[in-house]
């Protein structure tokens, strides 16, 4: 044998020797993801609810990058040496998987929107099929802060260059929803020197008013006119309630609370809005409402006791209580732990179906610890009948269960405002092309 040969056959052998344990990992690792993947599609949490990842399989080259770089953790997998949606429910839409592909094989969007109920139409300037009318925010299907912000300035830069010019209405445009997007909305019309008004059912803030006192938001780097940038990683609720209120009191945001949307009539130019506190006449209309809704409540006995609660604003106000808490999504299983961690409460969580479906993949991998170390009852396949001053009942699998009781907690999702924009005209499914 010739010196050639042999380095050929020893060279072929070293490869050999780290290629087919890296072989065998990765068949392993790849039959757990498709164990991961028949356990999600059984929970009904491979797909996702809002944006998400879309893959170009034929560009895709199975790096693994994506995988790596998801902040959510588990939300991709390789099968066959393809990028794969493995727990959908868990994408939020950071985009960090489309920012990181070598090959740019992912963009993060909403797919085919054609049978979604809940998606509406909206034209590249988020413009609904009502010409004059826009949806920003998450109402649009798109969640995140930074979406959120850059919505609100593509929409009024619309505007702006849309305007009629013969509108005799009060304002150019009237904002419904002062929360990122509608805040951000404000800012760019003041920029643009629009007459604009900002109207609210509630306080500013939007969705984040909801959140526990201290919760952690993640924001993506992110331009607010009139204030600067938004840089940090993360911000606590009250780290960006500080920064509406700052920014609303140093540019004079106009803005009024206590303004419910009943309804729209009229067309570019010449709409009514009409509010619970009276109409407002506008050029044109943003809809920055959000999805989350008022309070949904579920209509038993007992619900209008004083102990009956829609949110939790500070966990460590509660201690030493038998607490119960309903519902199974990201809201009711932060509750339920924040409370289960403060001095002597007692927490038990009822959830209506038989196991969790569309958490965030830190709450999923908390609750589970949780119970496996008996911090607090969770009963699945039950629902509150009637709640007492003193105790509430169950309907469970088992039959009634009766829970010595001195506060109750209830996160059965809102009232979603999407029967009032079907009132309004406002149509959903495939997007349309953009309206000028």
């Amino acid at each position: 044998m010739s010196e050639t040969t042999l380095s050929f056959l020893l060279g072929i052998g070293i490869i050999l020797l780290f290629l087919i344990p890296y072989i065998r990992s990765m068949k392993k690792k790849e039959a757990r993801t498709k164990e991961r993947l028949k356990e999600t599609q059984s929970k009904r949490q491979d797909k996702a609810l809002l944006q998400h990842p879309i893959i170009n399989q034929s560009l895709c080259i199975g790096c693994g990058i994506c995988v790596d770089s998801c902040p959510e953790g588990d939300v991709l997998g390789l099968i066959d040496g393809k990028a794969t949606i493995i727990h959908g429910s868990h994408c939020v839409g950071h985009g960090k998987c489309a920012e990181n592909c070598p090959v740019g094989a992912i963009e993060v969007g909403l797919g085919d929107i054609s049978q979604r109920e809940d998606i509406p139409q909206l034209s590249p300037d988020f413009e609904t099929n009502i010409p004059g009318v826009y949806i920003i925010g998450e109402l649009s299907g798109l969640a995140l802060i930074k979406n959120a912000i850059s919505h609100g300035v593509t929409s009024m830069d619309h505007i702006y260059k849309t305007e009629p010019q013969n509108s005799n209405a009060e304002f150019d445009v009237v904002i419904i929803g002062a929360g990122p997007a509608g805040l951000s909305a404000a800012l760019r019309a003041i920029e643009l020197g629009l007459k604009y008004m900002v109207l609210d059912q509630n306080q500013p803030g939007g969705t984040i008013l909801q959140y526990p006192r201290r919760k952690l938001v993640l924001v993506q780097p992110v331009e607010l006119p009139l204030y600067g940038s938004l840089e940090k990683g993360e911000y606590s609720k009250e780290d960006l309630l500080e920064i509406w209120k700052k920014v609303i009191a140093d540019q004079k945001v106009q803005l009024l609370s206590g303004y419910k949307l009943t309804g729209i009539s009229g067309e570019t130019g010449n709409f009514s809005v009409e509010t619970s506190s009276g109409p407002a006449s506008a050029s044109k209309v943003v809809l920055a409402l959000g999805r989350r809704g008022s309070p949904r409540k579920l209509g038993i006995t007992g619900e209008d006791l004083s102990k009956v609660m829609y949110k939790l604003m500070d966990a460590e106000t509660y201690k030493n209580r038998k607490i119960l808490v309903v519902g199974g999504g990201d809201s009711a299983i932060e509750a339920a732990l924040g409370l289960a961690h403060q001095t002597g409460n007692e927490v038990t969580l009822s959830y209506r179906k038989e196991n969790f479906f569309r958490l965030k993949a830190r709450n999923e991998k908390n609750i589970e610890k949780a119970i496996s170390e008996k911090l607090l009852n969770v009963v699945f396949n039950s629902s509150p009948t009637k709640i007492d001053q003193h105790s509430v009942s169950l309907k469970t699998e088992d039959g009634a269960l009766e829970l010595d009781n001195e506060f109750v907690f209830i996160f059965a999702g809102g009232e979603l405002p999407f029967p009032l924009l079907n009132s309004i005209g406002i149509e959903f499914g495939k997007k349309v092309e953009a309206i000028t």
